[in-house]
This record gives structure tokens, sequence and C-alpha cells, in this order.
């Protein structure tokens, strides 16, 4: 399909009323390109131990919408037929409007075609089925063609909007720590689930039960789908969706003294506040596996491993990135 881009170029401090107005006229979807730096909220909530350096922020934002075009070149716009003119002509008096008592600095209106895209499922095409050891790993649009031989067990995978597929050195560095501790009476918890590979892989290493947290609502439906490609049962594993840092509900619904093992495969800056949290989750003798560390952080999450009182088992390494694997007492 063919999509219709038109771009507003505005500024920062009106990218709300602009989507928002646009949005009541059938423009949905805003794509927002601009310079303000993340917040630490933002940051946290993201997969990157280093932050790139961005530009300094000069107060400039692009608000991009995008319509479907028709075979017959028409786009739709709730439900009647118009073209490029007529979107252009509704924004532009729409900012108009809006320029009567509010700044929203240039407010000008581009269009572009963009070429015939699925957003949403075209990364897929670098994503193919791979080893991790003796387990193959295929994404759940490829159909298995392993060697017999050399395949151990078979995971089938789709994060979606979710993350983890298996193919990050940090979840390559956990699952050989879950490997060596699951036993088949394991319970386990997953800080940061996502796709929730690492505990769909521990109840198919044997573990008995598995709970997943994560911050994000979209992992829901990656897991419900990555548990039922695997033959996984609903009651084998339960996702609870909150930060349990900080959300005593969610510390209280895992249960104090409760897990067997803690895997977290997140940034070294979150590990440093879950691990004295984390702590009370594990019962006496629990295994803790950390990663999602890049090697420069190693020694902040050692030391903050060491000074929740755990007992540093083993640091493992692949490339660049780090897992620290500990016990409690």
């Amino acid at each position: 399909m063919k999509w219709m881009k038109f771009k507003v170029k505005t500024i920062t401090d009106a990218e709300d009323i602009i989507i928002s107005t646009l949005y009541d006229i059938g423009l949905e979807g805003a794509q927002i390109e601009d310079k303000v730096p993340l917040t630490a909220l933002e940051k946290e909530q993201m997969f990157v131990d280093i932050m790139p350096e961005g530009p300094e922020d000069d107060g400039i934002a692009y608000l991009s919408f995008f319509v479907e075009e028709q075979e017959d070149g028409s786009l739709l716009l709730q439900g009647e037929r118009t073209d490029a003119d007529g979107v252009c002509s509704l924004v532009e008096g729409e900012l108009e409007e809006l320029r009567q008592w509010t700044d929203i600095g240039e407010g000008t209106v581009s269009v572009d075609e963009t070429e015939d895209i699925d957003w949403i499922n075209n990364w897929k095409q670098y994503f193919h089925q791979f080893m991790i050891d003796d387990i193959l790993v295929i994404p759940s649009w490829e159909k298995a063609e392993p060697e017999e031989n050399q395949v151990g067990m078979v995971l089938h995978i789709d994060p979606g909007t979710a993350f983890g597929t298996g193919m990050h050195e940090t979840t390559q560095l956990c699952i050989r720590q879950l490997r060596r501790f699951i036993t088949s009476g394991t319970e386990l918890l997953d800080v940061g689930t996502g796709s929730g590979i690492l505990a769909i892989l521990s109840l198919m290493f044997g573990a008995k039960h598995a709970v997943g947290t994560d911050l994000d609502a979209c992992v829901v439906d990656a897991v419900a789908q990555n548990c039922e490609a695997n033959g996984i049962r609903p009651d084998q594993f339960e996702l609870m969706i909150g930060n349990i840092i900080t959300d005593q509900e969610i510390q209280d619904r895992v249960g104090y003294e409760r897990c067997d093992i803690v895997v977290a495969n997140i940034l070294a800056d979150v590990l440093v506040p879950l691990t004295p949290v984390i702590l009370h989750q594990l019962k006496p003798g629990g295994i803790y596996i950390t990663s999602g560390i890049i090697d420069d952080k190693e020694q902040v999450v050692v030391d903050a491993v060491k000074a929740a009182g755990l007992e540093v088992l083993e640091v493992t390494h692949q490339g660049e990135w780090v897992c620290v694997t500990a016990q409690k007492d």
C-alpha cells in the first residue's frame, strides 16, 4: 500500500495541541521529530546501555501524518474521498485557527508520497532462524529447516512490538546461565520480560513456573503468542505489568522469598536500584542472573550486587557485553 505523508513544521511547545487538533479531523498516528532530550523515565524504559549524544534542542519540531492512498490515487479521510490539496487545505485551516491564540512557529505543511512499506513488519526481513548453542530459534513467519543432529531444542519467537529475539549477546549470556541453574522445581522471575523469551526458555528447560514483569503493556500480546507457539500453558507463565522497583503491589504479587532464580536483562543503571529490592523476592540460596551490561559498567553492577549482600559466583562475557551471576546466602 502507498501512503501520503503530510509534514507540519512547528515548535516543540505546540506538538501536543497540533496533534490533538489534527486528530479531530482524522489524521492519526503522528510521527514526531525533534531534538528534545530524553527524560530519565524514557531512558529507563529503553534497552540500550549507552545513550548517544544528540544535537542541541533548537525548539523546532516536525509532525508527520500518514493517509492511505487508494488504488485510484484518491485519499480516504474519515470515510470520505479527498486528495492531497484537500487535506492540505484542512490542515492549513486548522493551523491558522491555532495561530490566532498560540505560537505554533512556522506552521507550514509539506506533502510527500511514501514507498509501499509495511512499517510494522518490514524489519522481519532481517530476522531469520539462527542457533544459540544447540537451540534453534525460529521466527514465527519461517519454517524450520534444521539438521536434526544439530538441534536440541526449537524456540518459536515473534517479538511483535516487544523486546527480545534472542539475537543479542546479553540474551544469550542469560540463556546459558539459566540452563545451568534451572531444575524441575524452579520458580523463576524474569524482570523486564519483553517478548518473554527468557521465561519461556526457562520453562522449556524444565522450570516449574515463571513470572514476568514489564513496564510496557505492549508485551502482553507478544508473550501470549510466544507462549502458545511454544506449548507453554497459561498457568505456567504469569505476566505482570508494572515497575517492581517502586510498585509495592507488584512486589507483593510476586511474593517474598519465593523465587529460586531471578533473571534481569535490562540496563546497568536499572540493575543498581533493582538489586536491593529483588533480594527480598529471592529464596535463601537463590540465583540472581543479570545482563544488559556493557563492559565498562561491569564493576558498577558487581559492586551493587555485593552491596546487597549477594555472593558473586561468576562473571561471563560475550563481545562487549557482561553477565553477572550471584547467589543469596
